[in-house]
């Protein structure tokens, strides 16, 4: 899930539970609708590849991503420097993740098919959507 700076939740991508997220990265945000490229990409320890960090750098994406222990003494850890100010804004996305599971169809997940639980997280967002558009709606 890519959400923006607020916590809104600008696209998902629906994988199996067993895949790696780092080559889904690029699917994710070509599926973010926007005029503006992003600044910075914060993401966790699972987003920290050198293919990630290089193909985030080549679009002018500052990635924000802490190390692996196994990636210290690597080359793009010494001249990368991780903003620990910056990351602690992570929590917006754990944020919007938190508010989405609140729907009882997501937190169950009580579909069997992708599809139908993929339609069901998109109705979610589009619900968060206009709940912030229209604040003074209890719908």
């Amino acid at each position: 899930m890519v959400t923006g700076g607020t916590g809104l939740a600008l696209a998902v991508l629906l994988t199996g539970g067993q895949a790696a997220e780092v080559p889904c990265l690029q699917a994710l945000l070509a599926a973010v609708r926007s005029d503006r490229s992003p600044t910075y990409l914060i993401g966790d320890r699972a987003y920290s590849s050198r293919a990630a960090r290089t193909w985030l750098l080549m679009r002018h994406i500052r990635p924000v991503i802490p190390f692996r222990a196994d990636q210290k003494r690597s080359w793009h850890c010494r001249t990368l420097r991780f903003n620990r100010q910056l990351y602690r804004r992570r929590n917006v996305v754990e944020r919007c993740v938190g508010w989405l599971k609140h729907c009882r169809n997501l937190a169950s997940r009580s579909d069997k098919l992708a599809l139908n639980f993929l339609a069901w997280i998109k109705l979610a967002m589009i619900r968060q959507s206009l709940r912030r558009l229209c604040p003074s709606d209890t719908t």
